[in-house]
């Protein structure tokens, strides 16, 4: 499938895929949409040492965003990144995301996420550690190990097994009791099929772009 590297409307680049006319982030603006979703109504719950799992690595900009934060708020972050699909070395490379953050000095910080062994955990730094998981979504049996889940598949008009019950049944799984998980989604399937494996859904304003986003709390 035909890829290209384009800038988003925040300046920042991704991915987009003609074929589907689809993006690995928003193209309204990729950190915004990133920061908005993840960080804001994901990662700012929790103020103590965290596990999140990641469902599509992608170009490792919500993992590179996470560890800004755990820097700058001096926490701990364990963090799993899922992908079927890994971005090619020369596609990570015209990402600008060090520079759009105003965080060239971790620019190598980048750069060893995406080098570093697949299916390992890697101490990036003293506060975030980062193992990635070749495998595919419905390949996942972890349970109750994650405080949160970033769900950043593609998009339920291209992908919608991404989205299914099954898959959700997953995440909720792999949550520990009390956990959260954040996406960028707001489908009403989405939500009866979250609901449907037991977890309580809320819907909140989106980024940027995007009118609304769910939140869902693994409640017990």
């Amino acid at each position: 499938m035909k890829r290209e590297i384009i800038k988003t409307l925040d300046g920042s680049t991704t991915i987009r895929l003609p074929e589907w006319d689809e993006c690995y982030h928003s193209k309204h603006g990729a950190i915004q949409e990133a920061k908005h979703v993840f960080i804001k109504n994901g990662l700012d719950l929790f103020e103590q040492s965290i596990n999140i799992l990641e469902i599509g690595f992608g170009t490792g900009l919500n993992a590179f965003i996470t560890f800004l934060e755990a820097v700058r708020k001096n926490q701990n972050i364990d963090y799993v990144g899922v992908e079927a699909y890994p971005v090619d070395a020369d596609e990570i490379l015209e990402m600008n995301y060090a520079e759009e953050l105003e965080a060239l000095e971790f620019e190598n910080i980048f750069e060893k996420m995406h080098k570093s062994e697949w299916d390992k955990k890697v101490e990036i730094c003293d506060l975030f550690s980062l193992t990635k998981r070749k495998q595919f979504f419905h390949e996942i049996n972890d349970f109750e190990i994650f405080d949160l889940i970033y769900f950043d598949a593609f998009g339920y008009r291209v992908q919608p097994e991404l989205w299914s019950t099954e898959i959700f049944q997953k995440m909720y799984d792999s949550l520990k009791p009390n956990g959260v998980l954040v996406t960028y989604a707001a489908r009403g399937v989405v939500k009866r099929s979250m609901i449907e494996v037991g977890f309580t859904v809320e819907k909140l304003a989106g980024p940027p772009g995007k009118r609304e986003m769910f939140r869902a709390f693994k409640k017990v």
